[in-house]
């Protein structure tokens, strides 16, 4: 028929960028893709009780941060192109993979296995950049971005590797360099000479997407103090000491939850929506929920010195994880309301103070009284909120700036 319509191009043949009108659900398959860091931050929070000191306390941060990057750059892919998409499943299912692989050299990654954690996040990051640079090669923008992101993260993987092949704090400075030019680079926006920086209109996020994405992480994180309350429960002592134990460590989860969602939370995506200039949060959010993320995983960790010995000497270094945990979160949490709000609440310095006060009395005390003490602490900041928002109306996010 010489006036028929000619058929749009096959979906296959079109590249794999989101379509802006498109509704950006989180999937299944990104589901999935989670699973593998609740595995992931409870080994770090083991780790890092075992002979606990302050190399220790490194090590474990900077697996944490690299785990970490690893899921906050692929929650950005799912956000700028389509998951739905053949191919960008088989990139998360790679990116999955090789995160899982990450996680099982966790335990020895500071020893025989440094190599395997080192060589398998480069890989995660050059790969990614090597399958999406072709992927969007007719697209200008797309591939100018992708360009940009593999050209940092190539220049991070010579510290990573040459870390891998050098031992005790030799590797952790190399390791500490490669992940702050990751860092940087994220917070930077990826500048490259002849490239320049990545667009603002490139990196403008969804609302729906990436603040459900988030959410979700801190769950899991959350998910690792249940299973350490869970799992490293104690029958060695009296039943009083157990009871009292556990309700300590559930009553601290459900208080981090509690002090997280609140308004901040509650109106991080709404937030995004009316911003003017998304990517202000894009720039900002992997930062401040990798604070909360650590002060919940330290505070796993803490769960493990109490729950196995509640009673007896307090030595200082399990005041800082017990206490430290915490202080954390609350730190990360204030940084989150800032982005949000454009002010932060007196209830987080206030609990921090209160936390440093209460750090020289604990010291005297068992264990069990320092958890208490932090518990107790969480506790006035939700107080604190609750009492601030009874009998006003719902606070909106500050107007972009």
């Amino acid at each position: 028929m010489p006036f028929a319509t000619p058929e749009p191009a096959p979906r296959r043949t079109r590249p794999p960028v989101r379509d802006p009108e498109a509704p950006r659900r989180v999937t299944l398959l990104e589901l999935f893709f989670d699973l593998v860091y609740v595995v992931a931050l409870a080994l770090i929070s083991r780790g890092l009780v075992v002979d606990l000191n302050w190399q220790r306390a490194g090590q474990a941060l900077i697996l944490l941060a690299a785990l970490w990057w690893t899921w906050a750059i692929t929650t950005l892919v799912t956000d700028l192109y389509d998951p739905e998409r053949t191919e960008i499943k088989l990139l998360i299912t790679a990116v999955m993979f090789g995160a899982l692989l990450m996680t099982t050299a966790i335990p020895e990654a500071f020893g025989a296995r440094g190599l395997v954690f080192a060589a398998t996040y480069v890989a995660i990051h050059l790969g990614r950049g090597l399958f999406l640079m072709p992927a969007v090669r007719h697209q200008r923008q797309p591939r100018r971005r992708a360009v940009r992101i593999f050209t940092w993260f190539a220049v991070s993987a010579v510290p990573w590797i040459a870390g891998a092949f050098v031992s005790g704090d030799a590797r952790i400075v190399l390791w500490s360099l490669a992940l702050a030019i990751d860092y940087v680079g994220f917070r930077l926006a990826y500048p490259v000479p002849g490239l320049g920086v990545v667009p603002e209109t490139q990196r403008n996020v969804t609302a729906e997407h990436l603040s459900e994405r988030y959410q979700q992480f801190f769950i899991i994180a959350l998910g690792d103090a249940i299973l350490t309350i869970g799992t490293m429960f104690s029958l060695d002592h009296s039943e009083a000491e157990n009871i009292a134990s556990f309700g300590i460590a559930f009553a601290t989860t459900l208080l981090l939850w509690r002090v997280y969602v609140h308004k901040s939370g509650e109106l991080l995506p709404l937030a995004i929506a009316t911003a003017k200039a998304p990517s202000r949060f894009l720039a900002t959010a992997p930062y401040t929920h990798l604070l909360m993320v650590a002060g919940v995983v330290t505070t796993a960790a803490g769960f493990d010195l109490f729950l196995h010995h509640p009673l007896g000497h307090t030595p200082p270094s399990w005041v800082a994880v017990i206490l430290g945990g915490p202080a954390l979160f609350l730190l990360g949490r204030a940084a989150f309301e800032y982005e949000v709000f454009s002010r932060v609440s007196l209830s987080r310095p206030g609990g921090l103070l209160a936390l440093l006060t209460a750090a020289p009395a604990v010291l005297f005390l068992p264990p069990l009284y320092a958890a208490l003490a932090a518990m107790l602490v969480l506790a006035g900041v939700a107080v604190a909120d609750t009492r601030r928002s009874r009998g006003h109306p719902p606070e909106a996010p500050a107007p972009p700036h």
